[in-house]
């Protein structure tokens, strides 16, 4: 599939990807091809099952395709010792995960700031940061709250606000609004675009939610472990 970039963020060719329980062998990616730019947000939708998830994964690094390409701002997790792997995923991306992943015993700001934590960056700094992002969320006033004392939608947003707390070149996210009211969704969106927009950044998200579409650059269509169309939206990039 030919896809027209000025300045390549994302690069995948011919990415395979297939899982074995027991005797039984599921392929999940067959053959993608795709480009994401630089200073785009990029969606991905399709029915479930259909190799969402197992694609950012892999454009994440998180997981290894069995065949083809993958470069990420011109680097091949596949490459890359398992060290220099983690280092570069810590520099380069943010992930929402659909379950949120939140650390049950921090608070909204401590996890937070786990990324910064794990970069180095002092405790006070790091907090700092993380209550900057978390106002911006809407969530200011819960930075001391558990998990277990939030709701799924606060606990959505505190997962997005980790994922840009290390100013990331990519946020890969998958159904970033599940649990968000209309409202809510488009105010986190609004966010999450304008962090996609900015120079040499670009973002992916995995989404079922219709009432999102107006925020990407492009929507690339899955079927069947396949990219099957990308079409343009309206936004100008």
């Amino acid at each position: 599939m030919s896809n027209s970039c000025p300045d390549i963020a994302i690069h995948c060719k011919g990415v395979t990807k297939s899982y074995t329980t027991g005797n039984t062998t599921v392929t999940a990616l067959r053959g993608i091809d795709l480009e994401v730019c630089k200073g785009e947000l990029m969606m991905l939708v399709g029915p479930s099952g259909c190799g969402k998830t197992t694609l950012i994964s892999v454009i994440a690094g998180i997981l290894d395709q069995d065949q083809g390409e993958c470069m990420i701002f011109g680097e091949d997790f596949s490459r890359m010792h398992p060290a220099e792997k983690t280092r570069f995923r810590g520099d380069t991306v943010g992930f929402v995960f659909q379950a949120f992943n939140l650390i049950p015993t921090l608070s909204a700001a401590e996890n937070v700031a786990v990324p910064l934590l794990i970069k180095g960056i002092k405790r006070k700094e790091a907090l700092q940061k993380a209550g900057e992002l978390l106002d911006r969320v809407g969530l200011g006033d819960r930075s001391k709250s558990l998990p277990s004392q939030l709701s799924g939608g606060q606990q959505q947003r505190v997962a997005i606000a980790r994922s840009m707390v290390h100013d990331p070149r990519l946020i890969v996210c998958d159904e970033p609004t599940s649990a968000l009211d209309h409202h809510t969704g488009h105010k986190v969106m609004e966010l999450l675009q304008e962090v996609a927009m900015a120079e040499n950044r670009s973002m992916v998200i995995v989404t079922h939610d219709a009432r999102i579409f107006e925020f990407a650059h492009r929507i690339a269509h899955m079927d069947d472990g396949r990219i099957v169309d990308v079409v343009r939206s309206q936004i100008d990039m």
